[in-house]
């Protein structure tokens, strides 16, 4: 069964133009895209998980858009900057005079979306359904929003993110202990599990011993951040979700502050997900460094998958837990969840 708001926007007269590429930005794995032409259609979406279970769908995606469209759907995420990142992308992608059509869940902000293009744009009226809405603009060409197109942040000197990526605008808590906790050397192969735009992986590599640091990040606009914030040549940056990633030899040291929420709710089972991919990757002896919220109980599992387990610091909000020597036969591995927000 289509999406029921897609199929109640395309029963409206001239919906969609009669040929050419249509453009879906971030459309999720679970969206129902079955009420749109497949044939014309192309997909971008940069976080891993959805990116691949899309191509495993059928359809054409990749994680940047390429070239220019004549039709647009905006599926809105939570992030309100990189939801109007989003809209200016489109207005740049589609020819002038090409409907947009913009997607979302109330819970994900859609009517915040709507004001702040009703305030900019001429939006037609909306469409509510299934606790969302959907509504259409037509493209008015690639200036009218270019001040939402490119946004930069700084959050720490030297570093630029985009919106949308975890803790654009500045270094989360978290990650600052577990950087500064760090021991003065670390061994030669480190890999940052959920890199996101490469702070932790910038304090790894300002470690002695550290020949190579591997970069694993699922939001390919995130990596895209970490190749600009980090030249070292013994960087490496694999696109990629960590939970699933096989490394071609394991590591002497596994970092991370692993993100623990699916959608919008809180999840302890991916955060065990990353742990036991932690537990794959690291060598028999090496060791496991990662921070979690204090709430969040995963002593008690590390300590089914290493053999020495112990905090590094005393936080009243957060573990600073330190992993070494994991078993020879691991558990069996976590289920993984559908998806992997922070």
């Amino acid at each position: 069964m289509a999406d029921p708001r897609i199929s109640l926007a395309l029963a409206a007269p001239g919906s969609l133009p009669s040929a050419g590429r249509i453009l879906l930005l971030r459309p999720r794995a679970e969206h129902d895209l079955s009420g749109l032409p497949r044939a014309r259609l192309h997909l971008v979406q940069g976080f891993r998980p959805d990116y691949e279970a899309l191509a495993a769908q059928g359809y054409a995606v990749s994680p940047e858009p390429e070239g220019a469209y004549a039709a647009a759907f905006v599926f809105v995420p939570r992030a309100r900057a990189e939801a109007e990142a989003l809209l200016a992308e489109a207005t740049a992608r589609v020819v002038p005079g090409g409907p947009i059509w913009v997607d979302g869940a109330k819970t994900d902000g859609i009517d915040g979306i709507l004001k702040a293009a009703r305030a900019r744009l001429r939006v037609d009226e909306p469409i509510s359904k299934a606790h969302g809405k959907i509504f259409r603009f037509t493209s008015p060409g690639p200036d009218v929003l270019a001040d939402w197109r490119g946004r930069r942040f700084n959050p720490a000197p030297g570093f630029t993110t985009v919106p949308g990526v975890f803790s654009a605008e500045a270094v989360d808590r978290g990650s600052a202990l577990l950087g500064a906790a760090l021991p003065a050397r670390l061994p030669a192969r480190v890999a940052d599990l959920g890199a996101g735009w490469g702070w932790l992986s910038a304090q790894i590599l300002a470690r002695e011993g550290v020949e190579e640091c591997h970069l694993i990040e699922a939001e390919h606009a995130a990596l895209a951040c970490a190749r600009e914030n980090i030249s070292d040549p013994r960087a490496r940056f694999h696109w990629a979700d960590a939970r699933s990633f096989r490394p071609e030899a394991r590591f002497g040291a596994v970092v991370m502050n692993p993100p623990f929420h699916t959608a919008r709710s809180a999840d302890p089972a991916l955060g065990l997900a990353f742990i036991a991919a932690a537990q794959a990757m690291v060598s028999l002896s090496g060791t496991l460094y990662m921070v979690a919220n204090r709430h969040l109980a995963y002593v008690a599992h590390l300590k089914t998958l290493f053999r020495e387990v112990d905090e590094l610091g005393d936080d009243p909000g957060y573990r600073l837990i330190r992993a070494a020597r994991p078993m020879a036969a691991a558990k069996p591995r976590v289920a993984l969840p559908p998806r992997a927000r922070r």
